[in-house]
């Protein structure tokens, strides 16, 4: 089954940040996913292979068109 993940979706990583918060919202797609921490506003880039294995749900989809 592939998931699509769309620039906005907040999903749920299966570590937490050192920050202590564990929902990250997506702002970049590609190779790379850029996502940002909703607790602490951090910004990171990770791999598409590794954040797909690290995502463990989502908890929020943006409104498709």
């Amino acid at each position: 089954m592939i998931v699509r993940y769309d620039v906005g979706d907040v999903v749920k990583m299966k570590k937490n940040h050192p920050c202590g918060g564990n929902e990250w919202q997506i702002y970049r797609t590609g190779i790379d996913f850029g996502i940002t921490c909703l607790t602490c506003g951090r910004k990171v880039m990770v791999p598409r292979v590794k954040f797909e294995k690290a995502v463990k749900a989502i908890v929020r989809k943006t409104a498709e068109s």
